[in-house]
């Protein structure tokens, strides 16, 4: 007897369909064998799918039993071959309808009473299985919101074995999940941390509309207690929200990590990860012997914030400068190489000195100056060129404290950033792959930031006076063009180059002493 069923598994944020090949020799010694590359939880599965099928008052098939994972030099991991191994080794005994086997991926962990767990990575699964013809999805019941997004797939999220062969069986029992993405974005559009709540800081404030605005990066500059740590958490609430295409992406980012929370589906609401200063260069870009995400994936289309930058170790610090300059990351192994998507948005804070505060003249002696030219050397010159915004942030002071008025609130800084992002879209709508201001290229930047004279000649003399680089030069003009988004205007004008020259606080010789 031989039965075909679909299962898949996932490399990077890719799916590839694996075949499940059952065979049966009724007739022979009682024995099990598994070829076809699995790992070690694929290999210890029997166990669990014996004696969920006991479970169910059924029984294995009797003689030799073969199951084959094809293609076979393609490595397969993980627990979601359980159910579709089951169903193979129940359709070769007669106790599953085939019908429509062929039509149907599988995928779930069986526990020992026959009831499914919820797995990792079932979005690109679903997405792929659509892409290839399937018509059916099967999977836990706990993963169903995170499948049925994707439209022309009938996905049955079911609750345990006993189920799975009712559906089999019994055609029409159970009617397919259904999502509506709008809901779940009016869902998770709440219950943001509000700009409302932070005194004072209006210029700070201000910086970060720009960089929002056109998806910069931006550190934040100041002594402890001067507010950087929460008007960075507060980002998130004045992004635009998430499109489709977005949430989707980065759904299939944390759906392979395993990190989806319960049945809530796709991620709708833009990812904020702020890693500890003590994290690793692998933490931060991913790796393992499956290369898994790292932070800067699992920020994607969204805010990576590192508090205290030169706190972090100088080897992970520069693991950032390529996918902050090509919006992904490629992990290579021995046995495989993966692409993850990172374009984020990056936030960082940090204090202007060892010590803290800000130096002055006056105390500024030799040593002093040495130890925060150290302090400040962990950063590179390419990581800070890379960052588009540099914003000094200063104490806040008791009146600002104490003042009664209601500061402007997130949601109206939020109206006028989905405008300029409009705008961009606009913009870019023949551009493949570039959403915002900050992802032009060297070349759109000379076609789309045209300046006039005035304009080119200020900017002239500020990379004269501050030393700055062509990377600078181009961070400059993106800026500028953001600012001009958010006025409305077409064209970039010597105000928004001056507001722009303005953010680049570390370029300045003497910064640490205003």
């Amino acid at each position: 007897m031989h039965a075909h069923v679909f299962c898949a598994s996932t490399y990077g944020i890719e799916a590839h369909i694996v075949d499940v090949e059952v065979h049966c020799r009724a007739f022979s010694i009682p024995s099990y064998h598994l070829v076809g590359l699995a790992d070690r939880a694929i290999t210890e599965s029997y166990v669990r799918i014996d004696t969920a099928i006991r479970s169910c008052g059924l029984a294995m098939p009797e003689g030799r039993k073969i199951v084959s994972l094809a293609p076979a030099d393609l490595p397969k991991e993980g627990s979601a071959f359980d159910l579709p191994i089951a169903v193979g080794l129940l359709a070769v005994s007669g106790l599953v309808d085939r019908n429509r086997l062929q039509q149907t991926v599988i995928m779930g962990e069986l526990a020992l009473d026959g009831s499914l767990r919820p797995i990792k990575g079932v979005l690109p699964v679903a997405i792929e299985a659509k892409n290839r013809g399937f018509k059916y999805m099967i999977i836990p019941k706990l993963n169903g919101n995170e499948a049925a997004v994707v439209k022309g797939l009938q996905v049955y999220a079911l609750s345990n074995l006993q189920e799975v062969i009712t559906w089999f069986n019994v055609p029409n029992v159970f009617e397919p999940d259904e999502l509506r993405f709008e809901d779940l974005l009016e869902e998770n559009d709440s219950s943001q941390l509000d700009y409302s709540d932070v005194k004072g800081q209006e210029t700070a404030k201000r910086a970060l509309e720009v960089a929002a605005a056109g998806g910069h990066n931006i550190v934040l500059v100041g002594p402890p207690g001067s507010g950087k740590t929460m008007l960075a958490r507060r980002i998130p609430g004045i992004l635009p929200p998430m499109s489709l295409y977005e949430a989707m992406e980065t759904t299939k980012i944390h759906s392979v990590s395993g990190l989806l929370i319960g049945n809530k589906g796709l991620v709708t609401r833009r990812p904020f990860r702020a890693p500890h200063h003590t994290v690793s260069a692998t933490a931060l870009v991913g790796g393992g012997g499956i290369p898994m995400p790292g932070e800067i994936s699992l920020a994607h289309n969204g805010v990576l914030f590192l508090d205290e930058l030169p706190e972090f170790p100088r080897n992970a610090l520069e693991v950032l400068r390529q996918p902050l300059e090509d919006g992904y990351v490629s992990i290579s192994r021995a046995k495989m190489s993966v692409v993850y998507p990172s374009r984020f948005m990056f936030v960082a804070s940090m204090n202007p000195s060892p010590s803290g505060g800000w130096t002055s003249s006056h105390e500024s002696t030799e040593q002093a100056q040495h130890a925060v030219k150290r302090y400040l050397s962990k950063i590179s010159g390419p990581l800070l060129d890379r960052i588009d915004l540099h914003i000094e942030v200063n104490k806040v002071s008791f009146d600002e404290l104490t003042e009664h008025g209601q500061a402007e609130q997130s949601m109206s800084i939020r109206s006028r950033i989905i405008k300029a992002r409009s705008r961009q879209l606009e913009r870019f709508k023949h551009l493949e792959g570039i959403y915002c201001n900050a992802q032009m290229t060297t070349r759109m930047v000379r076609s789309l930031c045209e300046i006039d004279q005035p304009s080119a000649m200020m900017l002239k003399k500020a990379m004269e006076l501050l030393g700055l680089s062509a990377r600078a030069y181009d961070r400059i003009l993106k800026v500028a063009r953001s600012i001009a988004d958010i006025a409305d205007e077409a064209k970039i004008k010597p105000e928004h180059i001056a507001e722009a020259i303005q953010y680049r606080s570390l370029d300045r010789e003497g910064w640490n002493n205003p």
